[in-house]
């Protein structure tokens, strides 16, 4: 199974950007982590840029996609739009839990289109997207 981890705006920063929400780790440290658990399954990109983001989704022949949005999450239809048009399942993930964030973030435009939404669990929310989608095939959903 080949996953992709999709990160938007600012997610470049972690390790250093608001450490008391988003911790000390860069996510580079933590993607070296989760390579040596799922070996050969993931393959990353990180962009600042909303089209880029929406043509790693629309260019995605992965068998599942983890996004973070960033700030997107709560602004972009067009990226709601792109995993709406697209076969390949989608999950969201955020470091932080949203619904104890300002209340601008509680409103995601890309959460209805998503397969499910992992959050507040820190870095360890990548992990649990990594670990549904090696317990669910494709087209399976639930448990």
């Amino acid at each position: 199974m080949r996953i992709l981890i999709l990160n938007g705006p600012n997610l470049n920063l972690l390790g250093t950007r608001e450490p008391e929400i988003y911790g000390n780790r860069t996510f580079l440290q933590v993607l070296e982590e989760l390579k040596k658990d799922f070996p050969g399954e993931i393959d990353y990109i990180q962009s600042n840029v909303e089209g880029e983001l929406i043509n790693a989704l629309h260019d995605s022949k992965h068998d599942g996609i983890i996004l973070n949005a960033g700030g997107y999450t709560h602004t972009s239809v067009a990226i709601r739009d792109a995993i709406a048009g697209i076969s390949v399942p989608v999950v969201e993930v955020h470091i932080s839990n949203l619904a104890e964030r300002e209340e601008f973030r509680h409103n995601s435009f890309i959460t209805a289109v998503c397969e499910g939404s992992i959050m507040g669990f820190g870095m360890d929310g990548y992990r649990l997207a990594l670990e549904w989608f090696k317990g669910n095939p494709r087209g399976k959903i639930g448990y």
